[in-house]
């Protein structure tokens, strides 16, 4: 009895090694079978007519074999694949034959994306602790020199309304510049239209609602001298839409200290206090810029429009009127200065007597009738300015042409506002 277990054992113990075997042998077998692959994708490209979609076939394997895809030199040998393509493409460009610019494009892209990938592979300490990075030379000088297509690449899609592939592309320049192989070249300093670059890609994260990468290269953008306040402007649009205030407040009120003279941050700092009740703070801040420059249209406007938002409507009125006094194509101005006559005119006539027997009842209809008056020719003159804008005058002019009894002109309105019948 004794002797069958033991023999059990030793058997058992012999099946286990040649299972063992079996596997180290297979292991073997597959790791061989996909390094081969490796050289063979690179045969193929340095030969006289590559076989391209032969060499991604077999690169792409070895990517995703256990076996290499940790090997530095399977993501060369791809990247490289993608740099013959690359170059095929421009030797049609120049010799003016028909030249795949998707494919060029992408090529770079994938390029990119390979040679980041073996880089950081070959900065990994070997089992002595040294780092034997032969790549990072040949890959840094590949990478630069096609790095200025990605911004074409970029436009390229974006112009044909693909704006996550032109994030991607925008995306990879501006991150590059930052990335360890290409540190040398300074290019956080020396790229000079790093900040232009990241406006687009600003643009292209807002239009797929990638509110990350638009908090990612927005702040990139400011610098920007041309779209510096768009970048900004976007962002936060972005925080409005994600309700975050602190950093919304910040962003606007950083953005009237850079760009005093644009209305977008004044009035959304203004919309900000007004929406939380804090019309003491907006007055404040309005008259801290009036002070500053007691000329400015859209200060001038804004104290106008905050008295106005605090039913003050007297004070309001000759504030809208100096507003339209320095800038004559004011049109919001004339609109909001028209509704300020209406709102008068429906105060009154809530306060005032409607029995027709009242001995003041004429008087009081004339004192409404005078308000509709004065209203009317500010918001003609609204719709004279914007006439495509009919926000500013259509339900205005229909309150004022019916209550002054104007019908062919009520009944055009009617039809520009689209009442029904």
């Amino acid at each position: 009895m004794k002797m069958k277990t033991n023999y059990l054992t030793y058997k058992t113990t012999i099946m286990k090694k040649v299972i063992l075997t079996t596997a180290l042998f297979l292991a073997s077998v597959c790791t061989f079978a996909q390094q081969k692959n490796v050289k063979d994708a690179k045969s193929i490209i340095d030969g006289t007519n590559p076989d391209f979609a032969k060499a991604e076939q077999l690169i792409n394997a070895a990517l995703n074999d256990p076996a290499t895809k940790n090997d530095p030199e399977t993501w060369n040998v791809a990247g490289l694949i993608q740099k013959k393509i690359n170059t095929k493409e421009m030797e049609k460009a120049y010799l003016k034959k028909p030249c795949d610019s998707l494919k060029l494009y992408n090529s770079i892209l994938n390029m990119y994306q390979y040679f980041v990938k073996c880089d950081e592979l070959a900065q990994v300490p070997n089992e002595k602790g040294k780092i034997k990075n032969k790549y990072r030379k040949d890959i840094t000088t590949m990478l630069l020199a096609d790095r200025p297509n990605l911004i074409n690449g970029g436009i390229q899609s974006f112009n044909t309304g693909k704006n996550a592939d032109a994030l991607k592309f925008f995306g990879t320049y501006i991150d590059s510049a930052t990335y360890p192989m290409l540190l040398s070249a300074d290019l956080q300093k020396k790229d000079t239209i790093l900040s232009q670059v990241s406006y687009y890609a600003t643009l292209a994260a807002n239009k797929v609602s990638d509110n990350a990468a638009v908090k990612k290269y927005a702040p990139l953008a400011f610098n920007d001298k041309e779209n510096g306040k768009f970048a900004m402007q976007l962002l936060a649009d972005t925080y409005k839409q994600e309700k975050d205030s602190v950093q919304f407040l910040k962003l606007i009120q950083d953005g009237i200290a850079k760009y005093p003279d644009n209305q977008y941050f004044f009035a959304n700092l203004i919309d900000y206090y007004a929406v939380r009740n804090q019309n003491d703070k907006a007055m404040e801040f309005a008259d801290q810029q009036l002070t500053k420059d007691p000329n400015n249209k859209l200060y001038v406007y804004v104290k106008a429009y905050l008295y106005h938002n605090m039913k003050q409507y007297d004070k309001a009125i000759p504030y809208y009127e100096k507003a339209i006094q320095l800038d004559p194509s004011y049109a919001e101005a004339y609109s909001n200065l028209g509704l300020v006559y209406l709102m008068k005119a429906q105060d009154l006539s809530d306060k005032l007597s409607t029995n027709v027997n009242s001995p003041n009842f004429k008087k009081d209809q004339e004192s409404i009738k005078a308000l509709y008056e004065k209203a009317k020719p500010n918001y003609e003159k609204a719709r004279q300015l914007k006439p495509d804008s009919k926000d500013l005058w259509g339900q205005g002019l229909y309150r004022v042409y019916y209550y002054l009894k104007m019908g062919p002109q009520f009944e055009e309105m009617e039809k520009i506002i689209g009442v029904k019948q």
